[in-house]
């Protein structure tokens, strides 16, 4: 190593440190047992610990039956008391877009009329913009292949071009939240354009945005040199967006704007540490290990239809010999449901549809039969009676691929989805908001007596 490290070399002396940190700061895991801590906020079952209560979203995956007795059931995902199957459903028969709507629903806590949507649709439109010279000074200054960091940068620098950004009234947060939710993609798109132009030597173009665009179409015609997508594209990203606006209070982002509310803070800190936290690959980045797993199988599995050469790839992901060896096949299971996700099903027949028109029909056969296979072989393997399934994860990337949507901006897409969630818990916490979020910890480290430096 050189003499003058750079900005991101280890020295030998931050890996004794390390090391150090690694001896000192080691808990016992049978403390954890002994002391009644449930990890992770959660009791021996994986069940969440009650931590709030909220009005916009629902989790259903289990069912009590007359005996008292708690049972896996189908799941089902309700935004608002409303089935998101039905919204879809909806929003679909009548050739509509629903993001806007989606996200009406949340923040407001009721579908919104003919008026209503066609009103805050406009004022979508009216903040879709950003300062001047902010895309010039800001997002091509500093590109970075990262496109989370740059969306958490790019949100915390807003903050100084507003006037009010320390006012948590619930007017400024609402004006806020609906500047976040119309500005975000591009935030997101012109980051990439910008990682793309700089680091890949790509040509760089930067659309602006189409006033009579929803979201998604956005999304597609700041992205595509030509702007140019069809609508079952439009669709299909659209449908994404919906299902992944929102998801309940106790995932970890969401949590995150429950926590980093109650402590006063402004709309921008609190959208970049859900930002932080969506990034992690055990919660917003797992469609990426997806697609990343399956293009490791392609280059190990040459028959996609061989059934016993594909278990036997699983079979290796399972014991950690294949892939990242992390034991995982990603996209199967989830933290809540076991029967069904929701989500997967509602995404599954529209990602048939889209495969048909991108002639990559083998590719979704392969995608199915890898779901069917893989929840028989985690089932029997891993002895999980309750049922595994596919999550939304596992069909999303798959979309996302076929969209020509680059994998940097598959997480990027995520947020632009779920700040729709964030902002509707954000109203609520603001509104319902009592004492800051302070959970304990138990402290397991002896007193000691201080030691002069000449004794140490």
């Amino acid at each position: 190593m050189a003499s003058n490290p750079t900005y991101s070399d280890i020295t030998p002396e931050v890996e004794m440190l390390a090391k150090l940190a690694l001896s000192n700061s080691t808990i016992d895991p049978e403390d954890y047992t002994r002391y009644n801590v449930k990890r992770g906020l959660r009791d021996l079952n994986g069940k969440g610990v009650l931590a709030g209560l909220t009005e916009i979203a629902d989790v259903h995956a289990s069912e009590t039956l007359p005996d008292g007795t708690t049972v896996p059931c189908d799941g089902e995902l309700y935004y608002r008391g409303y089935n998101v199957r039905d919204l879809v459903k909806g929003f679909v028969n009548d050739h509509r877009l629903g993001f806007e709507e989606t996200a009406y629903l949340l923040m407001f806590g009721q579908l919104p009329n003919a008026q209503q949507l066609h009103d805050f649709d406009a004022q979508l439109c009216l903040y879709r913009s950003l300062p001047s010279n902010f895309v010039r000074d800001v997002i091509l200054k500093a590109p970075n292949k990262d496109i989370m960091n740059a969306l958490a940068r790019s949100i915390l620098t807003l903050a100084s071009y507003d006037d009010n950004p320390d006012d948590i009234s619930l007017p400024n947060v609402v004006r806020q939240c609906i500047q976040l939710i119309a500005v975000f993609p591009m935030l997101a798109v012109y980051s990439y354009q910008a990682y793309s132009y700089s680091v890949e030597g790509k040509s760089l173009f930067i659309h602006a945005p189409d006033p009579n665009f929803s979201t998604a179409e956005n999304i597609l015609h700041l992205l595509r040199a030509d702007s140019a997508y069809t609508p079952l594209e439009a669709l299909l990203l659209d449908l994404c967006l919906v299902l992944h606006a929102e998801h309940g209070g106790g995932n970890n982002s969401t949590f995150t704007t429950h926590v980093v509310t109650s402590s006063g803070t402004d709309t921008y800190s609190c959208m970049a540490a859900a930002l932080a936290s969506l990034k992690g690959p055990k919660h917003g980045g797992a469609n990426l290990k997806v697609v990343r797993m399956f293009d490791d199988l392609k280059a190990n599995v040459s028959d996609w239809e061989d059934e016993q050469a594909l278990t036997a790839y699983l079979d290796r992901l399972l014991n950690k010999e294949g892939f990242d060896k992390s034991g995982l096949i990603y996209g199967m299971g989830h933290a809540v449901y076991s029967l069904s996700d929701p989500r997967a099903r509602v995404l599954k027949g529209f990602v048939r549809d889209l495969s048909a028109e991108k002639g990559m029909e083998k590719e979704f056969l392969l995608y199915d039969r890898v779901e069917r296979l893989a929840a028989d072989l985690i089932s029997h393997k891993r002895k999980i009676y309750k049922g595994v399934s596919a999550n939304v994860d596992f069909y999303s990337g798959f979309v996302y691929r076929m969209l020509g949507l680059p994998m940097e901006l598959f997480t990027p897409i995520f947020a632009i989805a779920r700040v729709a969630g964030w902002s509707a818990h954000r109203i609520e916490e603001l509104i319902n908001m009592g004492k800051i979020i302070r959970p304990a910890y138990r402290n397991v480290c002896p007193h000691r007596d201080y030691l002069p430096m000449e004794e140490r």
